[in-house]
């Protein structure tokens, strides 16, 4: 993995660690109350799930050889 998709995929992660705790009525955002923290965390994984989503994210071996072939051909960067 890159250092982009593993950054993309650790801040998805925490996110969704952080809306499991949410819904369990644990507050992991000290200082907010329920409802703000709530509302906070639904947008925090929802712009992390939409950027990690539309991202390309070469993980499996077939998308590292197509990230070569696009590097080679100076298609991506």
């Amino acid at each position: 993995m890159d250092k982009a998709t593993l950054t993309r995929t650790i801040v998805l992660f925490l996110a969704l660690i952080n809306q499991f705790l949410v819904t369990f009525g644990l507050n992991p955002i000290p200082g907010t109350e329920t409802l703000w923290g709530e509302v906070i965390t639904v947008i925090i994984t929802g712009v992390t799930a939409t950027i990690a989503w539309f991202k390309n994210n070469y993980v499996t071996a077939r998308g590292k050889s197509q990230k070569e072939v696009l590097q080679r051909n100076s298609l991506i960067k």
